[in-house]
């Protein structure tokens, strides 16, 4: 068991090096001046607000699900969904960045090279629903439900498959940038500042020791050299 939440907290550490201060979300959020001082209150509850804003039934059973897998409830911290970071990729999708309104979309439509980036002619949303939509159709012929229907097993395969390039839909959508953009938007929710919608409690930044957005922690580096640190966890919303 110890062996399994070290790896577990590598690979999550691994994947938000540089980015937990990084990650940035092109769209607002609302939250309750009563949770201003949240930092110093490990039971404050801040993204309260869970209702959907973009994703249908179908499309949340599918995010749900995802988040879940990816990100499943142990010693180490709560599952995905509790962490909020479904909600979190549900308001990216119904605001700007899902929009696009920061993306070049007059074409043309060629094959990009990996270094050119994003060159889809849909919305980061119109991505989201079309690549559901073929996940499940691709679940459903291959394994005669939808995915979130699926055994533990059955979901990992399809999910590597998809990372792999092994799956493809039959529409012709790539799913491999379907993945490549899903985990990193289930990492975002993870490591995201709580205001965005994920990361509920500071569940990400607790779990990799990651102090939040006040840089005031330089002085410290040599007094508590080779010692242990516990600095309080600063968001957005409690220096508002």
């Amino acid at each position: 068991m110890e062996k399994k939440a070290l790896d577990r907290r590598s690979f999550l550490k691994n994947t938000a090096i540089g980015g937990a201060v990084a990650v940035t979300t092109p769209y607002s959020s609302t939250v309750n001046a009563d949770n201003k001082n949240s930092a110093v209150n490990e039971n404050t509850q801040l993204n309260v607000n869970v209702g959907y804003l973009y994703l249908n039934l179908d499309e949340q059973a599918f995010i749900e699900t995802v988040v879940d897998h990816m990100i499943p409830a142990d010693e180490l911290s709560p599952k995905g969904t509790d962490i909020g970071i479904n909600i979190y990729i549900d308001r990216a999708l119904a605001e700007g960045w899902g929009k696009g309104e920061r993306l070049y979309m007059q074409g043309p439509w060629k094959k990009g090279l990996p270094n050119q980036g994003y060159q889809l002619p849909l919305t980061p949303a119109e991505l989201y629903r079309a690549g559901i939509s073929d996940s499940n159709a691709y679940c459903r012929k291959n394994y005669l439900k939808n995915f979130e229907k699926l055994s533990t097993p059955q979901r990992e395969e399809f999910l590597l498959g998809l990372q792999s390039g092994k799956v493809s839909f039959d529409s012709g959508l790539p799913a491999k940038i379907f993945f490549e953009i899903l985990y990193q938007n289930v990492m975002e929710g993870m490591f995201a500042d709580p205001i965005y919608g994920g990361n509920r409690n500071k569940a990400g930044w607790k779990l990799i020791g990651f102090p939040g957005v006040v840089s005031i922690h330089a002085k410290n580096v040599e007094k508590f050299l080779n010692k242990k640190y516990l600095a309080p966890m600063y968001g957005i919303a409690d220096l508002s």
